[in-house]
């Protein structure tokens, strides 16, 4: 399994996206899209992004009814999407939903999302989890596996673990990166690209680092190298 960069076009306008992926060009063929975003531009930047011949990772989390949940996945597929989000929260028939709904479309993998990485064990016990965020994160990374999700959504410390529980063959892809010495902003759980990688991710989402760099170029590359790419 051939571990990835998808950049994060965390942005609030169709602009700021077009620009960075225009610099970046052959240099990234996966981006993310979340809710600000997708708010922000519509549908049609999916679409074009999908045109120029990326893969889009787009990150909705959707947690609804499973007949909603189900509608939203096949509209995504119809889109031409390669990944979207589920939160493993909703349960069993939730996801479910959501693969099913996606087995319309060959090339989409239905990932869910365990436990977002702002999160810690303390904001866990606020809404009366009482497990640490690994031990969460591992109990609805094995329902994910159960309801038959193509992977899941975790932080890198997450990684080896999830691996050594999913297997080879489930994906594993882990926001939260970021270079050695850098912030981790608002992510509570994060880890460098190699961290995740050694760990066992299989992809890794890299944000700020790459979007924000003054050599976005130069950013993606110095992420590989640091990957062991």
């Amino acid at each position: 399994m051939e571990p990835r960069v998808i950049v994060a076009l965390d942005f609030d306008n169709r602009r700021a996206a077009d620009e960075i992926v225009d610099r970046l060009g052959d240099e990234c063929r996966f981006y993310k899209v979340g809710m600000e975003l997708l708010t922000a531009a519509g549908p049609d930047l999916i679409e074009h992004l999908v045109g120029k011949g990326k893969d889009v990772f787009l990150d909705l989390k959707l947690f609804e009814i499973p007949n909603s949940v189900a509608g939203a996945v096949r509209a995504a597929g119809a889109l031409g999407i390669s990944m979207v989000t589920v939160h493993s929260m909703g349960g069993a028939e939730i996801m479910g939903a959501a693969v099913a709904a996606a087995r319309d479309f060959p090339h989409l993998r239905v990932l869910a999302l365990t436990v977002v990485t702002s999160m810690t064990g303390s904001d866990l016990a606020d809404i009366g989890v009482n497990a640490s965020t690994e031990a969460q994160v591992l109990r609805l990374a094995r329902l994910a596996k159960r309801a038959g999700c193509h992977g899941v959504i975790a932080s890198p410390q997450e990684a080896g673990p999830l691996r050594a529980e999913l297997g080879a063959g489930s994906l594993i892809v882990t926001p939260g990166v970021t270079l050695s010495g850098e912030s981790g902003a608002e992510h509570a759980r994060s880890g460098t690209p190699h961290a995740a990688i050694a760990a066992g991710a299989s992809h890794i989402v890299v944000g700020r680092t790459i979007t924000r760099a003054a050599d976005p170029v130069a950013a993606v590359r110095l992420v590989r190298a640091n990957m062991g790419l």
